[in-house]
């Protein structure tokens, strides 16, 4: 015999568990691949059940950058997100070595892509060598 379908959601209540509420949800408005910044006519607010980790106000996701493709219509998970890219790959770049008073500086060419303090990987245009270093500005890498 089949038990009510409601006994069902009582008994997690009951438990503890988190059942999905309707709540304000974000929404993408139209297809966004990865790495579009996001922008505020990119996004609406739809009132439906929200997904755990999806964001629920655009101040949560304008100004970020898509990792992945998020379809229009879908909810927009936060975890899909991140910081808008300031180095591109193939760009050249400003190399600088810091250290007391020193400062050298080198071009290279970035090898990956990143945000400000993410680490990439740059191609020495003088030496050919690759370096390491952390993004600093937009065409700035610092190397240890």
């Amino acid at each position: 015999m089949r038990r009510p379908a409601l006994i069902v959601p009582l008994f997690l209540v009951a438990l503890g568990a988190v059942v999905p509420a309707r709540a304000d949800v974000l929404l993408a408005a139209r297809t966004l691949r990865a790495g579009t910044q996001i922008a505020p006519g990119d996004v609406v607010q739809a009132r439906d059940t929200a997904p755990l980790g999806a964001a629920q106000s655009p101040d949560e996701v304008v100004g970020l950058e898509a990792r992945v493709t998020l379809y229009a219509g879908r909810p927009i998970p936060v975890a899909s997100l991140g910081p808008a890219a300031l180095i591109e790959r193939n760009e050249l770049v400003t190399l600088v070595f810091r250290q007391g008073g020193l400062d050298i500086r080198a071009e290279g060419r970035a090898l990956g892509r990143g945000a400000g303090g993410e680490t990439i990987r740059i191609m020495n245009l003088a030496s050919r060598a690759t370096v390491t270093g952390t993004i600093v500005e937009p065409g700035l890498v610092s190397v240890p």
